[in-house]
């Protein structure tokens, strides 16, 4: 799991402990995972958007013209 050995992970878990307490680590776990779950759906979901490009109808707006010099 990302190169890290089981005394990494509770060196790490215990220095998470000591400075964010014991009170606060399950809320921030909890928000956490939340964070990666929307995440991972964000990434998932292409319903949003569509992949061709729209053509623009009736258009007032000038093209640029290259200038000749």
């Amino acid at each position: 799991m990302f190169g890290l050995g089981f005394q990494e992970l509770i060196v790490i878990l215990l220095l998470a402990l000591l400075f964010f307490g014991a009170k606060r680590l399950p809320g921030i776990a909890k928000s956490l995972g939340k964070s990666i779950n929307e995440f991972k759906k964000g990434m998932g979901d292409k319903s949003d958007y569509d992949d061709k490009p729209k053509e623009i109808e009736n258009s007032d707006i000038p093209l640029k013209k290259d200038k000749e010099d």
